[in-house]
């Protein structure tokens, strides 16, 4: 089953969902919305140690990655 796995200052949390069911998918889409919306970069994973950023949600990805931007000072 595809996964959100969404890091930030208190660890992670993983969303599982079916993108055979539509309200899910739907779900999925709108998390990808709000996480890219409020600034987490994500990430497709493609292998072992192999990711690409990318910009749109995509339902076929396996295991989708989101991290915060990192803040410097």
């Amino acid at each position: 089953m595809p996964t959100h796995m969404v890091m930030d200052h208190t660890g992670d949390s993983r969303h599982v969902f079916d993108r055979n069911d539509a309200a899910a998918l739907a779900r999925a889409k709108e998390r990808f919305k709000d996480l890219t919306g409020r600034g987490f970069t994500a990430a497709v994973r493609e292998g072992e140690g192999q990711g690409r950023l990318i910009k749109a949600f995509d339902p076929v990805a396996e295991e989708t990655l989101f991290f915060p931007r990192l803040v410097g000072g």
